[in-house]
Order: C-alpha cells, then sequence, then structure tokens
C-alpha cells in the first residue's frame, strides 16, 4: 500500500480507517464473513468468479484473463492488489467498451456503507476493501469477475468466495514465509486453500514439482478436476509466435504484450482458467487479447514522463514491481532476451523492504548487471536503508551503491554517461511501493 494520497472522497475515508484499524493481515475469515453478513452476503450474488492465487504470475493471469473475456466482448469486475498509486486500482468495474477504475463517489459510498455496518469492531482494512469489493461486484451487473487473492489463499479475506468457476494457482515459491511458511510445499498448501469441492482448478507452470504435487493432491481430495500446466496445456515460442495447445487444439497467436518469455506460461494459463470457467474464447479474441493486454508496474516501459526525462538521452527504461527471488529470475529472463535483441549495458535502481530476500533476489542479476544504485523506500515503514540493501547486493557478486532516489540515481547515469557508449538499459524495481512511487513521480498513473 503506497503512502500517495489525493484529496478524493475515498481517499479520506480510506485513511480514517486504516486510523481505526490494524495495519497488515490477520488471517482468518470470521470477522469478514460476518460483515458480510450484516451487508446481506454479497459474496454470494457475484458473476461467475475467476479465483487466482499464487507467489507469482498471479497479476499478470488477471490481467490477461480480462483481456481474453473483454475481446470476445464480455463484461468483467477485476479486484487486484495491492494498489501502486491510488487505491481505486484495486476495483475495475465492468464498463461499455472494457472495464473502468471505480468512481471516486462510488467507491466512498461503498467504504462508507461498508464501515457502517462493521459498527467499529476489530478488522483489517483489507478485509474492509474485500468486502466493498463484493459489495460492487454484486451491485453492478458483469459477465464474470477476475478475483485476485491478497496473501496466500486459505486464510485470505478473498476466500469466502463458496463456489468459483475456477481456482486458478499460479508459480509458487517462497515470499510471506512469517506468515505462509518457510517451506515450498507449505506455502503450495496455502495456495491451495482456495480450491473449492467439484469446482475446476487451473494449475500454471510451477517452479517446482512439490509445489504441483501438493496442488493436485488437494484437489483430489475435493473432487476438483485439475488442469495442469505442461500436462493438460501449453504455450511456447515459434517463429517468433506464441503457440497454445491444449485437448482442442492449437492456436497461433501474436506474443505476448507484456514482456519476457514467462509471459508465455501466464498467458496460456490465463486461456486455459477462462475455458474452465466456461467461456468460449475465439480464435480472434485471443489474438486481440495477446496484443492488448495490459499491466501496468510489471516489466512496463517507461517511455516518457517527468522521471525518464532525467536519464541518459536514449536510454531504455523498465519498471518492475517484482521483489522476490523468483521474480528476480523471470525478469532477468526477460531483460537477457531484451540483450539479445538489443544489446545495451543494464543497470538496476532497486528498492525493497525487509520482509524480502534481498540477496535472493540481487542473484538472479550477476553476470548480467553492470551497477546497482540501491534507493530508500519512503512510502512504507518496512523500507531497507539504501546503504544495507547496497550491501546485500553486493553479497550477491553485484556492484552496488547507495543514492537517495531514483531521480538522483537516474541523473547520476546521465551526467556520467560517455555520449559514445550505447545508450544504457535501466530496470527500476525490487518493490511494488518502488513501482508505485515511481510511476506518481514519473506522470504516468495506472488508468
Amino acid at each position: 500500500m503506497t503512502k500517495h494520497r489525493t484529496s478524493s472522497l475515498a481517499e479520506r475515508e480510506i485513511d480514517r480507517l486504516m486510523t481505526l484499524h490494524p495495519k497488515g493481515f490477520d488471517l482468518s475469515l470470521d470477522r469478514i464473513t460476518r460483515l458480510l453478513g450484516r451487508l446481506g452476503d454479497p459474496h454470494l450474488k457475484l458473476p461467475p468468479v475467476i479465483h487466482i492465487a499464487g507467489t507469482n504470475g498471479k497479476g499478470s493471469a488477471a490481467a490477461f484473463s480480462r483481456a481474453l473475456l473483454e475481446a470476445e466482448g464480455f463484461s468483467v469486475h477485476v479486484h487486484t492488489s495491492p494498489h501502486l498509486v491510488n487505491w481505486h486500482e484495486r476495483f475495475r468495474l465492468a464498463a461499455p467498451g472494457g472495464g473502468k477504475l471505480v468512481d471516486d463517489a462510488v467507491l466512498a459510498d461503498a467504504l462508507g456503507r461498508v464501515a457502517e455496518a462493521n459498527r467499529g469492531e476489530k478488522i483489517t482494512v483489507f478485509e474492509i476493501l474485500t468486502t466493498v469489493t463484493f459489495l460492487l461486484f454484486s451491485e453492478h451487473p458483469a459477465d464474470a469477475a477476475i478475483i485476485e487473492v491478497g496473501l496466500g489463499g486459505r486464510f485470505d479475506a478473498t476466500n469466502v468466495v463458496v463456489n468459483p468457476a475456477v481456482s486458478v494457482i499460479m508459480p509458487v515459491s517462497l515470499d510471506h514465509e512469517a506468515y505462509l511458511g518457510d517451506r515450498v510445499e507449505l506455502i503450495a498448501a496455502e495456495k491451495a486453500g482456495i480450491i473449492k469441492p467439484n469446482r475446476p482448478v487451473v494449475v500454471g507452470a510451477q517452479e517446482t514439482e512439490t509445489a504441483l504435487e501438493v496442488i493436485v493432491q488437494t484437489a483430489e481430495r475435493l473432487d476438483s478436476p485439475v488442469t495442469a500446466y505442461g500436462q493438460d496445456f501449453m504455450a511456447y515460442e515459434e517463429n517468433g509466435r506464441m503457440i497454445y495447445q491444449d485437448e482442442d487444439g492449437l492456436m497461433d497467436l501474436p506474443p505476448p504484450r507484456l514482456p519476457g518469455r514467462h509471459q508465455y506460461a501466464n498467458a496460456a494459463a490465463a486461456i486455459a482458467a477462462v475455458k474452465a470457467a466456461g467461456f468460449e474464447i475465439s480464435h480472434r479474441a485471443a489474438e486481440k487479447a495477446m496484443v492488448s493486454v495490459s499491466w501496468p508496474g510489471r516489466m512496463q516501459r517507461l517511455a516518457q514522463g517527468q522521471l525518464v526525462e532525467l536519464a541518459p538521452e536514449g536510454a531504455e527504461i523498465w519498471l518492475d514491481g517484482g521483489h522476490n527471488p523468483g521474480a528476480g529470475v523471470v525478469v532477468a529472463e526477460a531483460l537477457t532476451e531484451q540483450e539479445e535483441r538489443f544489446s545495451r549495458p543494464l543497470f538496476l535502481i532497486c528498492g525493497m523492504i525487509n520482509t524480502k530476500d534481498q540477496s535472493g533476489y540481487f542473484r538472479a542479476f550477476k553476470g548480467i548487471a553492470r551497477h546497482v544504485f540501491t534507493v530508500p523506500v519512503s512510502s512504507s515503514d518496512a523500507g531497507v536503508p539504501n546503504g544495507e540493501l547496497a550491501a546485500r547486493a553486493i553479497e550477491a557478486g553485484l556492484s552496488a551503491e547507495p543514492v537517495n532516489s531514483v531521480a538522483n540515481a537516474l541523473m547520476l547515469l546521465r551526467d556520467t554517461w560517455d555520449s559514445r557508449e550505447t545508450p544504457p538499459r535501466i530496470l527500476i524495481g525490487g518493490s511494488l511501493y518502488l513501482a508505485g512511487a515511481v510511476l506518481a513521480e514519473n506522470g504516468t498513473p495506472p488508468t
């Protein structure tokens, strides 16, 4: 949750709620179930739900699922978290021509009704916001609702959905160990907690056989039919195209607009999920979705803006909020692909929070990054001091130095860059907090 605030009605109401209720997570379904009951159980009145969990890739899967459904003409609500710049990003409501971020007055009204129904009782702000999601999605018509899990799965506030059209488990790796456990099999079990009896399950490309086994065993115990990447569907690159394959045959599609080879697997999981949820997706719609999909803050190219103007002339700037070792690997692979297409020296500008494996993230860039500038994450109380973060990067085998801000890092690069050398490729990353702050400062917030 970033601290970038506007003066909107909804922002002021959320600020008020954050002074009344504890920050963070308190994994339980009792409080939100009680609150939803007082509001008439809106979570039981939703359009077909695509419920998505996972350590990495769940946001991309949500973005691809939305793009597929909207390309086919379906109307879609989307809930994602956290937001990058504004709270409104968490609530995308179905609208003609494609979903729109919730109107401020509509969000403020829903927040007020939920807060009143809670009667000041103990609850977390995330549970209030999740209740707002169900209230909004039940009151506005749509053909489908895509709901992303916030943390874990089994006790995440979104897991009051009792009859999803499909449950989706994206790649599972170590993250949030304090809440979910310190072994992949424990985390996979928590993610698999969103699986419901006799409801279809789609499993994205897993990093370990252990995670896949735990998820499949959970589904089998609940008599939930499983469609798994690598067994029942897959995607691969061929002659510059993406080939999607499942039991229905092949689809020859444009490469996904989202950069990185890992997005082939994410896109494939979304296609499988939308089909498992009962929606027919034509080849034409799948083609359109691959070239129209958008997911801010995840390998997002920044081509213009106030920060971009500070960089060396001709620099290529990417922004990514990935923050754990698994994310570091896929981002490093995506940048390696960019290097193969057009060689540029790579520089990192990184900020991270203290609940993440900083050295594990940096190790993915050993041998491909020339230098790292570490910056503070001022929008989080858990930000790692930039000097300490530089030490973690050096431990991982990288050249690194602390600087005061992203702007300072870009100006330092600009002022020292040899114009005879190819302009650099710059990744700004390591934290969704940092990604949100960069989009705000650059003047390019999500819409």
